[in-house]
């Protein structure tokens, strides 16, 4: 499998028939327990919370499609962040992006954090500000590329070379959820682990919560590994399955998803009621070229600021769309609209979103694979809505 591209692995990565029936499809082994020959004698499964084969052919899917060897399939991309910051210890500092997914800010801040964890949030496309940052207690930096709700770019090969120049205790890990291996690979560019929520781009259909760590570090894995057996956030079989199942349609959703966001992302820069879009494709984003070579396309990701850069407006706007699905999440089929201030980033500070730039105005896109037109005329009915 090592010489298929990409469009190949999705299908094939890590996949055979099943053994016993010649299943194309990986079988949804719905069991708790497996029976054994002996005491320790058993078909490598004794439990469904430490393995279960249709979690194995899902890791083994996402290990192939990260280039990574081993992966753990978890019951939500918050369980699997949950179990990465489980290898800190007191007195342990993390680095970590100033613009990220308020979910990830809540654990760190709420969970971690009064266990004696310290996390620093600043600007990780400033090389020389993470620098000035590391310490000798610094393990971890933590990496959302494109950022989360402003889709700044993080270059992950610079930053994971100065991690490993300044100390190898320093882990470095890439939330690759906004991207999907379809368009970055993070273990490629020096990170030591990926995590994904793979309830959105990787599952794809809004019909299953997962998550999943990435690995090539022997070490990570274990840890990764052990705490899959003793905390037991794992999914179950179906939604296994149902990952598996979306995964197979991941190149195709991307390509139609992506080519969607770039022609609204160009028709909302040069709309008269929109103050600022973000998105990495237009030559002046300040990541553009760091985009252009770690990716290989600009993502279905596009998030704006109305002119009318309040609440108010942002609620009105959003409530008006029609085949934009006010929600969150993302990475489906289905275009989704978001106010991550109201929403996805509401347990951060607001005084802490805004030194980022999230504005109160701020609008999230989630593009789907539906027809771009009906897309556009959705977005102007609301605009409409404003006047």
């Amino acid at each position: 499998m090592d010489s298929l591209r990409f469009n190949s692995l999705v299908i094939h990565a890590g996949q055979a028939p099943e053994a016993t029936s010649g299943a194309v499809m990986p079988p949804i082994f719905q069991t708790s327990t497996y029976a054994q020959e002996a005491p320790g004698v058993h078909q490598g499964h004794e439990y469904a919370r430490v393995t279960n084969p249709t979690r194995s052919a899902l890791e083994a899917l996402l290990a192939g499609l990260e280039n990574g060897t081993d992966a753990m399939a978890f019951a939500s991309g918050c369980a699997a962040m949950d179990a990465l910051l489980k290898i800190l210890r007191p007195g342990d500092e993390v680095l970590s992006v100033n613009d990220l997914y308020g979910g990830t800010f809540r654990l760190m801040t709420k969970v971690f954090e009064p266990y004696g964890i310290r996390f620093r949030f600043l600007d990780l496309t400033d090389l020389d500000a993470l620098k000035a940052a590391l310490t000798e207690r610094t393990r971890m930096v933590w990496i959302e590329t494109p950022t989360n709700p402003l889709l700044n770019i993080v270059d992950i090969a610079a930053v994971t070379t100065i991690c490993r120049a300044h100390s190898p205790r320093v882990i470095t890990v890439v939330d690759n959820t906004f991207a999907s291996p379809y368009l970055q690979r993070p273990l490629d560019l020096g990170a030591h682990a990926v995590v994904h929520s793979t309830t959105k781009y990787l599952g794809g259909h809004s019909d299953v919560v997962g998550g999943a760590v990435i690995t090539s570090d022997p070490e990570l894995i274990e840890h990764v590994r052990f705490q899959v057996k003793t905390t037991g956030a794992v999914p179950g079989p179906m939604d296994c399955y149902l990952v598996l199942r979306g995964i197979k349609t991941l190149s195709v959703r991307m390509e139609r998803a992506c080519r969607n966001a770039a022609d609204l992302a160009e028709w909302l820069n040069n709309h008269p009621d929109v103050k600022s879009v973000n998105w990495p494709g237009f030559p002046g984003h300040r990541g553009h070229e760091i985009a252009k070579r770690q990716m290989t396309d600009f993502g279905a990701m596009v998030s704006f600021t109305l002119k009318q850069d309040d609440v108010p407006s942002a609620h009105r706007f959003m409530s008006a769309t029609r085949v934009f699905t006010l929600a969150e999440s993302l990475g489906g089929v289905e275009s989704l609209i978001s106010h991550p201030v109201s929403m996805t980033h509401a347990s951060i500070p607001r005084e802490q979103r805004l030194q980022a730039g999230l504005g109160d105005s701020l609008i999230r896109l989630s593009v789907g694979i539906e027809d771009v037109d009906d897309l556009r005329a959705d977005l102007q009915r609301a605009f409409d809505s404003l006047r």
